[in-house]
């Protein structure tokens, strides 16, 4: 008997069951395609330990949906010394990292900006840690990182990667840790010197030991890893502060998360809970100690590259970024052997703006603060500060304004920092600094984008 499609057109019961057979084959290969971008990145992981040398054991779930926002991130300051041949090799680095977001999935950025050499990474893992100051994880949080699906990446000198998402719940406010084990001698190692937040390192690959037991040496650096990414439903975008050791947090307390961006995150994440009509942004903080907006450190490539320099790579570059926060310029007056020029700290200043305004980005900019006592400070240095901070309070660089000066100044001497708010450097805030200068941070400012004209 010959069965007739729609058409008329006869169909035989052999044609008619090879068909079929056909369609199911697409289907099912459809499936596995779906499933392979499941485990990839999109899926739920599973909680078992994971077998060396193959990929993770992931099951197949439902794509997570979100939006893709830098919850932690610190910039690459320089070539680490002592490390210039064998770099890490034969161990494992653990670094901690706090989040401002949480996630359904995550992702980090390797760098080998200051290397000689590639970096061969071998094993690299994520967890959320099971407390503060420890190199110990949650167990079942546990998940091996891959790179294109391959558990191994090479980074060239001077480059970075990207990991692939894993499934993973991240919460907001934690710590999370980031484990690379590489085999082989690289160096220099790419570092970020002041993380003020103890770190580990572990003889052997100890990359998946969720217990922390071999991880006997503590380090204040953060080493290779530059981003944190997550798949958020509680953010929409990212806010990048770019800064010196004023946004480094240098004298905070450390492991306490109480540089002013940390501080600042906490108030945001707070005012949203409670309701406030702001932006649902992450807050990452992207400062190095002695940074300059015009001028480079020494080295090929440049230590505590100019923020000129790192614009691009260091802001531009986050993830899904909104708006932009600038705090620069106190060290191109400080570390400049002849009197700095205000016009030129200026017109570096409106590079950046211009910059970010190209990608439709928002830039809030901030009055640089007192610093006399300290042992930089002369009157004409401090007049060059004055003449900066006259033109950004006229509103003549950025496209908002939050006035540091006028809220850690000693109303008795503006010239200095108030006594409670000074480390004792005369220079860098206290705790109690870095959190004035967070409470004085307009949230309101993160509303809004670029103007068609500044």
């Amino acid at each position: 008997m010959t069965r007739r499609n729609a058409g008329g057109v006869g169909v035989s019961p052999t044609k008619h069951r090879a068909l079929l057979a056909a369609v199911v084959a697409l289907i099912v290969a459809l499936s596995a395609g779906i499933y392979i971008g499941v485990a990839s990145g999109g899926g739920t992981a599973g909680t078992g330990t994971l077998a060396r040398g193959s990929a993770p054991h992931n099951s197949a779930a439902p794509v997570s949906t979100g939006t893709w926002v830098t919850t932690w991130s610190a910039s690459p300051s320089g070539a680490e010394p002592g490390t210039e041949t064998g770099g890490m090799a034969g161990r494992s680095v653990r670094n901690v990292v706090h989040t401002s977001v949480g996630g359904t999935s995550a992702r980090v950025t390797l760098s080998n900006h200051y290397g000689q050499s590639p970096l061969t990474v071998t094993h690299a893992t994520l967890a959320v840690a099971a407390g503060s100051d420890t190199a110990a994880a949650i167990t079942e949080t546990m998940r091996r990182l891959t790179f294109g699906g391959a558990t191994t990446v090479v980074v060239p000198p001077g480059g970075q990667v990207l990991s692939d998402a894993v499934p993973v719940t991240v919460p907001p406010d934690a710590d999370v840790l980031v484990t690379t084990y590489s085999p082989t001698a690289s160096g220099p190692v790419t570092y970020h010197r002041h993380a003020r937040q103890i770190s580990y390192v572990a003889q052997g690959d100890r990359a998946e030991d969720a217990t922390g037991a071999a991880y006997t040496e503590e380090t204040t650096y953060w080493r290779y890893l530059t981003a944190l990414d997550v798949l958020s439903n509680e953010a929409d975008g990212t806010v990048v502060v770019l800064g010196d050791s004023l946004t480094d947090g240098i004298t905070s307390t450390q492991n306490a998360n109480r540089r002013w961006t940390d501080v600042l995150s906490e108030r945001l994440r707070s005012a949203l809970e409670s309701g406030a009509d702001l932006p649902r942004y992450s807050v990452v903080n992207q400062g190095i100690s002695g940074n300059q907006v015009l001028a480079d450190g020494l080295g090929r490539p440049a230590d505590n590259e100019s923020g000129l320099g790192r614009f691009s790579r260091d802001v531009l570059d986050r993830t899904n970024v909104k708006v932009v926060v600038i705090d620069l310029g106190v060290n191109d007056i400080l570390r400049n052997r002849r009197l700095a020029d205000p016009d030129a700290v200026l017109g570096g200043l409106r590079t950046m703006v211009r910059q970010a305004h190209a990608r439709g980005l928002k830039v809030v900019g901030a009055t640089l603060m007192p610093f006399q006592g300290h042992r930089g400070y002369t009157d004409a240095r401090e007049g060059v500060r004055q003449a900066i901070n006259s033109e950004i309070r006229a509103g003549r660089v950025f496209d908002a304004v939050v006035d540091f000066d006028k809220a850690l100044r000693d109303p008795y001497n503006p010239r200095r920092l108030r006594p409670d708010y000074d480390s004792g450097d005369h220079l860098h805030p206290s705790d109690r600094g870095y959190e004035a200068m967070a409470k004085t941070f307009t949230l309101t400012n993160l509303h809004g984008s670029a103007p068609a004209n500044l």
